[in-house]
């Protein structure tokens, strides 16, 4: 990445674009501190996470909601135990993970599937798993990695329109896709890049 400037705001909903190799997977991992910048700040939720230790790393992370293209499910656990688990590892009693997870499932609509395990699911469903286990801990921020990119277009249009009543409740949701179709349908902010440049922001137009 190079030369980038870019502010979101809290509660903004905003799409990355760009064919592959133009940086938006690069772009998300420096979010979320999987890699690191050479120079410059990445400011988040007020911090400098440029210079964030091991423990502030982790603390970083338990404020985000991470969703990829893979579900990265784990196939011997039930639906509710993958959900859960992603509040226990930070400290959250197993009954109240339990409680968050449950409630999460039943509101995107799987509740008769939290006993099931994973693999016994379509990809819509399991999708929607990796969308309850990145909420679970009341994230600020939600970052999405082509979330749709192994869903078919109906599929693909469920799963945004989850996003959308994710950022309705008022969290900041980012999701990079290379798919024009979605950004047609869903008229909001798209952020353009284009081999590891900024090519285009609405934001800097206005400015």
């Amino acid at each position: 990445m190079t030369d980038i400037y870019l502010r979101i705001e809290k509660g903004e909903f905003v799409f990355l674009s760009g064919p592959s190799g133009a940086g938006k997977t690069t772009l998300l991992k420096l979010l979320f501190r999987e890699e690191e910048a050479t120079e410059g700040q990445i400011i988040v939720n007020g911090r400098n996470i440029t210079r964030l230790n091991g423990g502030g790393v982790a603390q970083l992370r338990q404020q985000l909601g991470l969703v990829f293209q893979e579900f990265k499910l784990l196939p011997t656990m039930t639906v509710l135990e993958n959900v859960a688990l992603a509040a226990e590892v930070v400290g959250t009693s197993r009954r109240e993970s339990m409680r968050r997870a449950f409630h999460l499932l039943r509101e995107l609509g799987l509740k008769d599937k939290h006993d099931a395990k994973p693999l016994t699911l379509s990809g819509g469903e399991q999708q929607r798993v990796a969308i309850a286990r990145a909420l679970v801990n009341d994230p600020i921020l939600v970052l999405a990695d082509e979330p749709t990119g192994n869903l078919d277009a109906e599929m693909a249009e469920e799963t945004m329109r989850l996003f959308l009543k994710i950022h309705e409740k008022g969290t900041t949701v980012v999701i990079a896709t290379h798919d024009t179709g979605l950004l047609k349908r869903f008229s909001h902010r798209v952020v353009s890049l284009q081999r590891g440049r900024l090519l285009a922001d609405p934001r800097l137009a206005e400015g």
